[in-house]
């Protein structure tokens, strides 16, 4: 085993000055890094604020500025609780059927690999690339009195445009990929090894995806379907098309929303949109559990 040489007087003058200008980098570097950070909080803060806590505070605010009563009474109105009604029924629609949706499309295209898996895919991410407007506007041309179907629907009796079903149609619509969006990154990095080893050990398939699939997509799927509530709470564009704004049958809070603020009733916009707010915040919690939960 050969000795490692001493170093020369060179070598040490160099080490020694190579040492002293780290010490002196060093407290440097730390404080430009600390600098930055507070710098990027701030500016983070400030964006926040500026775009989300201070238009809370004005709904709020212009909510109770005729007082509670006023507050009160534009809350429980009989149409603001009908829109309330029909949009809160839109949104368990919409998250129901676009879970079993993004189930079963997140599973087949992770699983199985078939000719023309990549487009089916990106025809499931068409409603986050096309306007909600653009997507009413295909409805009523498709159910329409006009539309290809308009006058098989008129014989039957059945009425999709300006009425319920458009509605919950144009929110199950713009809302679809949402839990697809969540399960498929995680099943297709989940493989298919350990399903395929408990199939051989003769496990069914409902067995399968009970003990081994769904304890890995548990979390994303329920963030999924949170945010995909999100989303149909707030839909506008689309059922504000389809919807035909008719008071107390087809408008949801957003369109209700819409009709007081054109009336220049304020007082009574701002105190239904509180309820959205509210609604908002408790999705929110919602989702920090899930993903407090999840790490």
């Amino acid at each position: 085993m050969k000795k490692k040489a001493p170093r020369t007087y060179q070598e040490d003058i160099i080490g020694d000055g190579i040492s002293s200008i780290q010490k002196v980098r060093e407290p440097h570097r730390e404080n430009e890094g600390r600098c930055i950070k507070y710098v990027l909080i701030g500016v983070c803060t400030l964006f926040l604020f500026v775009m989300l806590v201070l238009p809370l505070i004005v709904v709020v605010t212009n909510a109770l500025r005729d007082g509670w009563a006023a507050y009160r009474e534009a809350v429980i109105d009989e149409y603001t609780v009908k829109a309330l009604q029909l949009t809160l029924f839109a949104a368990v629609a919409a998250v129901t059927v676009n879970t079993v949706f993004g189930l079963f499309a997140s599973y087949l295209l992770s699983k199985f690999y078939f000719r023309g898996r990549q487009i089916l895919a990106a025809l499931i991410d068409i409603p986050f690339s096309i306007s909600p407007v653009i997507a009413g506007l295909v409805f009523i041309l498709t159910f329409g009195n006009v539309g290809w179907m308009g006058e098989f629907l008129k014989a039957h009796g059945i009425r999709i445009v300006f009425a319920v079903p458009g509605v919950v149609l144009a929110t199950i619509f713009v809302t679809f990929p949402f839990v697809f969006r969540e399960l498929f990154p995680v099943l297709n990095a989940q493989g298919k090894d350990e399903e395929e080893a408990a199939a051989l050990m003769g496990a069914g398939g409902f067995t399968i995806f009970r003990r081994i699939t769904f304890p890995h997509i548990k979390w994303a799927l329920l963030y999924g379907v949170i945010l995909c509530a999100a989303r149909a709470l707030g839909e506008f564009g689309a059922v504000s098309v389809i919807s035909g704004h008719l008071r107390g049958k087809t408008n949801t809070l957003p369109l209700h929303v819409e009709i007081l603020y054109n009336e220049f009733n304020t007082t009574a916009a701002f105190a239904v949109s509180s309820i959205l707010v509210v609604l908002a915040v408790l999705i929110l919690i919602a989702r920090n559990i899930v993903e407090w939960r999840k790490e």
